[in-house]
């Protein structure tokens, strides 16, 4: 019997051993923006992501084997990134980092899930870290696909749990792009608002096209007009870079509640008007209660000259570390199987791969756009001289959503 367990401890040990000596580079494919308006937030989640993928190389964090991100530019269009999933097959790249653009997100996860059932040996992992509508995780949800995100339920949740507490907050706004998941939050806000404060007007509503508006100054007169005390926002990119600079220059004193306000472009379109005025929802704020996370923004700002805020990326990596370690494999079937259920320590908190919908579930957070003052707020972003100061942190149940995915696994 001590023969056979110390050969079964040795084989343990000569395949870890394997593992780590035969660690190749595994491959993940970024699919978003390179190119168009939406370019700056491309790029500087693509240096989020190489960021991390360099922290974990560097720290072993996988035991091993060593990430390398691969670029493809989609141009913010699905028909772009089914080409571009196309090229990832044929480099034999098996994991997949996407974004920018829930239609972007519906249709490569409808993609990817095709190609796995028609190519078993082949199959390709799906890591979604802010393609946020809700039906990814429901009624489209598919075992290939990872949302590393809080969905954009969620943070509507949160914020409205949040914003229901402000009894100044009479006459609503809703504005926002005329897509999936531009629909999706105003669908929410109505919702949400109805059940928390039926006393909440909705003065305006619209939606416009994604990222093809360049001058919002129409959309700010309309919203001045209708007496609005508040807007909310799911805009991102240059259509929320260019909706708050159009504000400001109408004068609008209206509060913003945003998802994406700490994106690129924002900060610097906001400045001084935005202070005390302009809110976030999101799953991280680098001037937390103790800056966890503030030496990776701040290499990644020396690094880059930009600022790190798509913390799904740290997030993203660890949980692949994790796996890669636990099963001794890249493969993606393994590691898809490891993934379930995982609960990996990352900056806002334990984050946990819901096994039911692999929908990430996190803390999030309610940011205010204030001046540096060196205490609770140290950090600030492209140099304005302002940062996010951290108004509430919810616990991960707050805005935890039940979810109606009917999760097809592989045999």
């Amino acid at each position: 019997m001590r023969t056979i367990l110390r050969a079964t401890a040795a084989g343990a040990v000569l395949a870890f051993a394997a593992f780590g000596a035969n660690a190749q580079t595994v491959k993940l494919a970024f699919i978003d923006p390179l190119s168009g308006l939406m370019a700056p937030v491309g790029q500087n989640q693509l240096n989020s992501w190489r960021y991390i993928a360099d922290l974990a190389n560097q720290k072993n964090w996988a035991g091993g084997p060593k990430f390398e991100i691969v670029p493809f530019d989609n141009k913010l269009s699905p028909q772009e990134s089914l080409n571009a999933l196309k090229q990832v097959i044929d480099q034999g790249i098996r994991y997949v980092l996407q974004g920018n653009g829930s239609s972007v997100a519906l249709a490569l996860a409808d993609a990817i899930a095709k190609h796995n059932e028609r190519n078993p040996g082949k199959e390709i992992l799906y890591l979604n870290y802010a393609a946020v509508d809700p039906d990814l995780t429901n009624s489209k949800c598919d075992y290939w696909h990872f949302r590393l995100d809080a969905n954009s339920d969620m943070k509507m949740e949160a914020l409205t749990t949040f914003l229901a507490k402000d009894k100044n907050v009479k006459n609503v706004y809703l504005f926002n792009q005329n897509y999936s998941f531009g629909q999706a939050v105003a669908k929410a806000a109505k919702e949400y608002l109805a059940r928390k404060r039926p006393d909440i007007k909705i003065v305006g509503e619209d939606l416009h096209p994604l990222a093809q508006v360049k001058d919002f100054a129409p959309y700010v007169s309309k919203i001045k007009a209708a007496g609005t005390d508040t807007v909310i926002t799911g805009n991102w990119g240059s259509d929320l870079a260019l909706l708050i600079k159009a504000a400001k220059d109408a004068g609008l004193t209206a509060n913003f509640y945003t998802y994406y306000g700490a994106t690129t472009g924002v900060p610097t379109a906001m400045g001084a008007a935005g202070e005390e005025r302009v809110k976030y929802v999101g799953y991280w704020n680098v001037n937390n209660e103790k800056f966890v996370g503030a030496d990776v923004a701040m290499g990644f700002n020396k690094k880059y000259k930009d600022d790190y805020y798509t913390m799904a990326t740290y997030t993203g990596i660890a949980m692949l570390a994790k796996a890669f370690k636990e099963t001794k494999s890249t493969d993606p079937v393994k590691v898809a199987a490891a993934l379930e259920g995982m609960k990996v320590q990352s900056l806002n908190g334990e984050v946990e791969m819901r096994k039911s919908d692999h929908q990430a579930q996190q803390p999030l957070y309610i940011a205010k756009w204030v001046k540096l003052n060196g205490k609770d707020v140290k950090y600030d972003q492209e140099n304005t001289g302002y940062g996010w100061k951290t108004e509430v942190v919810l616990d991960t149940y707050v805005a935890a959503q039940p979810t109606s995915c009917q999760m097809k696994r592989p045999k």
